[in-house]
């Protein structure tokens, strides 16, 4: 769904970049709350993952196909503020070097699919969490809704935003309808890796998984006829230092190693119909006035590496280069965030900055 220069006037591009700086700016201090020393490395890993599972179309109906948004995901594992940054910097890597999302709409695009997609994807989590019982598949399943809605809450974001500053003259009822309509599919995958990756994650290590923190239900018994809370169990022993280091260690390398070898090779086998965007834009005439990007003689444009001629080559070194320059700027981001927590700088602002999901 990444909007490309021209779609949306300069007022309207203007107005979301002001709304999406402010939203960047809320979430620094937010995620300075949200990030540990060991959720910091993962929030780093969590923006090349997506940035590699966005390469993996997926055919959803004739000529048409998906990808992840990563706004739901990136809220359950490391939290709605550091999300948004996840999404923001995916985004800005994908804009700058891949000539993917134009650099006038990169407002729009980290308004509609960082923020929307986020806040709205969490706060459908945090509600289901509170509704459904209090077990660890609970999580998954939330995590399958929440990824469902996120994604055709962002249509409807951005048929929005073209109602207001739309650059051609199409009747707005039809964008809403084609748009919608696609993008409920393409939730559907969306909702399937969200569920299947937090649960992959929550099977090896819940306590990393923002989403899960204080899921367990307290044990009852029955007494008399009637349910009471059971005695609090004497607290486990924590594992050693060096052990969950090395645990969390692995995961990350894991993680890390997944991202490469999807982008770098399974990416070579995903589907090139043109997405819900796309496909809308062409069948509706919203890309008549579509703009050339302004990073389309980049080294690394429309995710190939130029002057290799190998197409699977070139895909895959694409995708490898950016995986890498999206962990490295990510993690350096969130390493930052996290040293300005851990020296004490603005603490009292961040932790009166308190999550607005976590009160939902």
């Amino acid at each position: 769904m990444h909007v490309p220069d021209g779609f949306i006037n300069a007022p309207v591009s203007v107005a979301t970049g002001v709304v999406a700086a402010g939203a960047v700016a809320v979430s620094l201090r937010g995620a300075r709350r949200e990030l540990g020393e060991r959720t910091a490395p993962l929030a780093g890993l969590m923006a090349a993952f997506i940035f590699a599972v966005q390469m993996l179309n997926f055919p959803v109906a004739a000529g048409t196909s998906g990808h992840l948004l990563g706004g739901a995901l990136a809220a359950i594992l490391v939290g709605p503020y550091t999300g948004v940054l996840c999404v923001t910097v995916v985004l800005l890597m994908q804009g700058i070097l891949f000539a993917d999302g134009g650099l006038t709409a990169l407002g729009v695009n980290i308004t509609d699919m960082g923020v929307v997609t986020t806040v709205v994807a969490y706060v459908v989590f945090r509600l289901l969490m509170r509704a459904l019982p209090r077990r660890r598949s609970t999580v998954t399943v939330a995590s399958f809704v929440a990824a469902l809605v996120s994604v055709p809450a962002a249509a409807v974001a951005f048929t929005l935003i073209y109602w207001i500053g739309g650059t051609t003259d199409i009747p707005i009822g039809e964008v809403f309808k084609a748009m919608v309509g696609l993008h409920v599919l393409i939730g559907i995958g969306e909702a399937v890796i969200t569920a299947a990756t937090v649960g992959a994650v929550i099977a090896v290590r819940p306590d990393l998984v923002h989403g899960a923190k204080g899921f367990a239900a307290p044990l009852k018994l029955r007494v008399d006829g009637q349910l009471v809370d059971a005695a609090p169990a004497a607290p486990a022993a924590k594992p050693a230092v060096g052990v969950a280091t090395r645990s969390t260690r692995g995961l990350l390398a894991g993680g890390l190693l997944t991202a490469l070898v999807l982008a770098g090779f399974v990416s070579y086998y995903a589907s090139s119909s043109p997405d819900g965007l796309e496909k809308v834009a062409t069948d509706k005439g919203i890309d008549r006035n579509v703009e050339e990007h302004a990073s389309a003689d980049s080294p690394l444009a429309d995710y190939g590496v130029k002057d290799v001629d190998d197409a699977r080559l070139s895909g895959g070194l694409a995708g490898v280069i950016g995986v890498g320059v999206t962990v490295v700027v990510g993690g350096a981001v969130f390493w930052v965030v996290r040293r300005r927590r851990v020296d004490g700088t603005d603490v009292a602002a961040a932790e009166a900055d308190a999550s607005l999901a976590e009160k939902v």
